[in-house]
């Protein structure tokens, strides 16, 4: 127990330090003794790595009739004092508490009891180098044996054994031991000296515990004295009695008594005795008869089993003594003559005989030798193997014989096994020897072979490991073949089977974007092919395969490359001739129906000649094009062709041709097919872009040329380029220059087509000319004006009229699109004076400038009243009358077709459409519009059944008028025809908002 917790009224440390001699004195003072305080108290002294201690005993006995403390006499019958744990006040105290609780309690040294509670405050960590340390005391008697253990956490560490902070080095009074991972320091015949603190340091740890040795009752010179005893003193010296001395002192009430332990010859002499009373002395005389050898002890070596006999002669012959044997009584008779059996290992030691009254001693050392054996029997082991799972610890105990203990040399290969190894080691003790393996592996499975040696022979055998695992990850699984929602699968099995058959496997899948596998098999597999079915296709999927032995199922092979369940497309759609020359064939199709996850990497073209089977190749790479020429043919032969779609799954039925091509060109009158926005008036503005195609027909190609009002085309001005099958015309930035009629003529051989191409390229207009103020009349001015000189190239489509006051000269719009050349403003203020001015409009804009009135209108007030004419009302109804009426078009199968007719009425007539005289109503796949007079037919994705006669009747109170026109729903050769028409409907939609507007 730390005395430093118990400090207070009855208790107090002091330490003092003497500058001069540089020594330092501890005080313990006890106020007030108690029965409790009796006992053993060490003091401990350390200094860096240095320690040393020291131990007395204190005995508390009652007080004698005369002698009792006067203060105590004086107190009565008054109550003691409590006895309070000041350590435990302390602890839960606040710091600015202490200076106040030292006080109260009295203690001393507050600042040293402070530093040992800052460190009893600190959690203790756990110790990672013992498992169980040394317990805090130990106790043995005098001449007994004691044995320290500890056990570590880590075996390989190193280990350290300390007295006093001195290193305690092997002897035969200090034994080291160990058995698995514990560390035992044995102590033999212990004596006072070893009565000290013994500490155990494994790496940069160390764990202390104390030593109590128990000394048994003695004799020595007595006295009674009613003096108090100060000290002996033998021969003249004082005699210390230090816990390391020889001497004692022994106190029980008037008497005293010096204990001299092992007196000798050396302690004769007179022993003297000062007290405060006087002094007393007394002789002692040691005295020893010669002790005279005849013959000594023999060591001797004695084979197991065999009789051993001892004999020793000493003079005088009538001494007697004991006979020991590792410090262990025997026997004592008068005349010793030993005779003994050597039937075990017990009977070897160190042998002694100790004559009574003579320090000397016969000793001899009796070695008994057995040759070594391995008991391998006691493992119950088939064939002496042992079978472990990796993974697991293995331990392997081998019973041993052999005296002295044999030396053990554990073997696997020509490799030895350590006592130090950290995964794997051998250790061995006095009856047996161990093969530890922590963690088995499979490389830890063969043959390992024990020798046996010591001086009595050798020994070996050889024991079997056999580690079982699971087996190894098999090999990447490689994907054979696909389908549309299925793989084939195989695989290599494991290189390592984990020393148990393979009974299957399990196969999973997953997508390759998802990270959850999914079990295809709970029944094993037991073949290295699977077949994965109900995939999406199109979804990319990884595979992998678990091996399964009778230890349990390996970790999972790596994923396979990704693969996509794919499956071939449809064969093509409606092939059909395009085009034939006297060598060349072109042919065009549709795309397959179903094309599928796989997609469509493109198409093969073959061909053969009619009546042979032997169809070629003609395009060496696959063609992405759903058109395809095929060149280099015999000239008014007869072929079959067929094409193939071809994707990652692999290549489709062909679609074949039914009737042979004969291979001849036939030759194909021109026709120019103007799109429906070139048939009126083209009109861009000036500094716009021009790009006209104009596409046509014809076989062999025909010859293209134009003309502008009769003249040849400047090509510097406008850029013309001719096709197979259209021609275009470029003008970068338009000019007014540009305006015209182009007369365009396609040729073959003596067949000839002709087209007009009107455009006109418009400006912003100039400003109106003459702007006058004919009349002033009360708030009215009565405007008039001429059109612009220049008209910009388009007609003027209105005025804007702005007025401003003299005074401020802010211009403010008093009406915009205005027809007329003549206007009257009203609501003009009183007394103001007004300025005028008027912009021209056309389709492009407001003319740049603006022409005003050179004199101003003064607005005055008369007396005079203006009378109003009367205007007779004009009645704008009519009945309907198309001014746009429908168009005979064709549309393409699958894209969206309109029509479109501009009507004029009013009331606003009533719009409905017909298709062959039958009125369309609440049909999904019509849309109808009406928007400022422009009604619109949408027909959503036709098929040819949609072609026929469709008419747009409108009605209002007035009448009603009827429009026709003629739809053809064609397949994919026009799509190019079909985009210039859409261009065309949407231009002449803006037109027409703009002549309603």
């Amino acid at each position: 127990m730390d005395l430093a917790s118990k400090t207070g009224k009855h208790l107090q440390l002091k330490e003092t330090f003497d500058r001069r001699t540089k020594i330092h004195t501890f005080e313990m003072h006890i106020i007030k003794a108690k029965d409790n305080y009796a006992g053993n108290y060490r003091c401990e002294v350390t200094y860096k790595d240095k320690f040393d201690s020291c131990s007395f005993d204190l005995e508390v006995k009652g007080f004698s009739e005369g002698h009792e403390d006067s203060l105590s006499v004086l107190k009565g019958t008054q109550d003691e004092t409590p006895e309070v744990d000041v350590w435990e006040i302390l602890k839960s105290a606040r710091p600015d508490q202490y200076e106040k609780i030292a006080f109260e309690y009295g203690i001393t040294d507050l600042r040293g009891l402070l530093k040992r509670l800052k460190k009893t405050k600190k959690e203790e960590k756990k110790s990672e180098a013992f498992a169980k340390k040394l317990d805090p005391a130990y106790q043995a008697d005098k001449g007994g044996k004691i044995r320290l253990v500890v056990d570590l956490a880590d075996p390989t560490v190193e280990l350290k054994w300390y007295k006093n902070g001195q290193e305690i080095r092997p002897t035969p009074k200090f034994i080291f031991e160990q058995k698995g991972t514990q560390r035992i320091l044995v102590i033999n015949n212990c004596g006072l000296n070893d009565d000290a603190a013994y500490s155990v340091a494994a790496g940069e740890e160390k764990c202390t515990t104390e030593l109590f040795v128990k000394v048994g009752p003695e004799c020595g010179l007595s006295i009674i004295s009613h003096s108090t005893v100060s000290n002996y003193i033998d021969n003249g010296v004082e005699v210390s009695t230090g816990p390391r001395s020889r001497y004692r002192v022994k106190s029980d009430g008037l008497k005293h008594w010096l204990i001299i332990d092992d007196a000798s010859k050396e302690d004769t002499g007179t022993f003297s005795l000062m007290a405060s009373g006087g002094t007393s002395e007394a002789k002692v005389q040691v005295e020893l008869k010669p002790l005279k050898i005849i013959q000594d002890l023999q060591d001797m070596t004695v084979l197991l089993g065999q009789p051993l006999k001892m004999h020793c002669e000493i003079f005088p012959g009538n001494v007697p003594g004991r006979w020991y044997r590792n410090g262990q009584l025997i026997q004592s008779n008068d005349r010793i003559n030993i005779l003994q059996r050597a039937n075990t290992l017990h009977d070897a030691g160190d042998y002694t005989f100790v004559p009574e009254g003579y320090s000397q001693s016969l000793c001899a050392k009796i070695h008994i030798v057995d040759p070594p054996r391995v008991h391998l029997e006691s493992l119950n082991f088939p064939d002496n193997t042992v079978t472990i799972v990796a993974g697991n610890k293995l331990r392997v105990e081998i019973p041993i014989s052999g005296e002295p203990a044999p030396r053990v040399v554990w073997m696997k290969g020509e490799r030895v096994i350590l006592d130090s190894g950290h995964r794997v080691r051998a250790e061995t003790f006095p009856d047996h020897t161990s093969l530890t393996i922590d963690i088995a592996e499979k490389e830890d499975t063969g043959n390992y072979k024990i020798v046996l040696q010591n001086e009595a022979g050798e020994a070996g055998a050889s024991v079997k490991v056999k580690v079982v695992d699971i087996p190894d990850p098999p090999e990447v699984p490689l994907v054979t073949e696909v389908g549309g929602d299925w793989c084939s699968m195989t695989w290599e099995p494991p290189i390592y089977d984990g020393g148990s058959p393979i009974l299957g496997y399990f196969i999973e899948r997953k997508k390759k974007q998802s990270s959850r596998w999914m079990r295809l098999n709970f029944d094993l597999n037991k073949e290295t092919t699977f077949e994965p079915k109900k995939m999406i296709e199109g979804v990319p999927y990884e595979v992998r395969v678990f091996a399964v032995n009778a230890i349990g199922v390996s970790k999972p092979s790596e994923p396979s490359k990704a693969f996509v369940p794919l499956a071939v497309t449809s064969e093509p759609t409606m092939l059909v001739v395009d085009d034939v020359t006297d060598t060349t064939v072109t042919m065009k199709w549709r795309p397959p129906d179903t094309i599928g996850a796989a997609g469509l990497d493109g198409y093969l073209v073959e061909y053969c000649i009619e009546g042979t089977d032997d169809w070629r190749v003609t395009n060496k790479e696959l063609t992405e094009k759903t058109k395809y020429t095929i060149t280099g043919l015999p000239p008014e032969a007869k072929i079959l062709v067929r094409v193939r779609a071809i994707n990652a799954a692999g290549a489709s039925t062909p679609r074949t041709l039914q009737h042979s091509i004969l291979v001849k060109e036939v030759i194909e009158p021109p026709k120019i097919r103007i799109p429906r926005h070139l048939k009126q008036t083209y009109t861009r503005k000036v500094g716009e872009a021009v790009n006209l195609v104009i596409p046509f027909m014809g076989k062999p190609r025909p010859k293209v040329s134009w003309l502008k009002e009769g003249q040849t085309v400047d090509p510097t001005q406008v850029t013309i380029r001719n096709t197979d099958c259209d021609s275009i015309i470029f003008i970068r930035k338009a000019e007014r220059k540009h305006s015209g009629k182009y007369d365009m003529k396609v040729e073959v051989e003596n067949h000839v087509d002709t087209a007009i191409v009107d455009i006109q390229i418009v400006d912003l207009p100039g400003p109106p000319q003459c702007v006058k103020i004919d009349e002033v009349w009360g708030g009215n001015v009565a405007l008039d004006w001429t059109p612009p000189k220049d008209n910009g190239n388009a007609a003027i489509t209105g005025y804007t009229i702005q007025k401003a006051d003299k005074k401020t000269m802010e211009w403010y719009t008093c009406i915009e699109h205005y027809h007329r050349t003549c206007i009257t403003i009203t609501e003009l203020v009183v007394g103001n004076e007004y300025y005028f001015r008027i912009y021209s409009e056309n389709m492009v804009g407001l003319s740049e400038g603006a022409t005003q009135t050179k004199d101003s209108a003064l607005i005055v007030k008369e007396g005079m009243q203006l009378k109003n004419p009367e205007y007779i009302d004009h009645d704008f109804k009519e009945p309907p009358k198309f001014t746009q009426p429908l168009i005979n078009t064709f549309a393409i199968a699958g894209y969206n077709a309109t029509l479109n007719c501009s009507v004029r009425a009013n009331p606003r007539p009533k719009v409905i459409w017909m298709k062959n005289k039958i009125a369309i109503i609440d049909d999904p796949r019509y849309r109808m519009f009406s928007n400022q007079g422009v009604c619109t037919l949408e027909i959503r994705k036709p098929s040819p059944y949609d072609g026929g006669m469709y008419s747009c009747k409108a009605i209002n109170d007035l009448g009603d008028a009827l429009v026709e026109c003629k739809l053809e729903v064609k397949g994919h050769d026009i799509i190019h025809q079909h985009l210039i028409t859409q261009t065309h409907v949407n231009t002449y939609c803006s037109r027409c908002s703009s002549l309603v507007r």
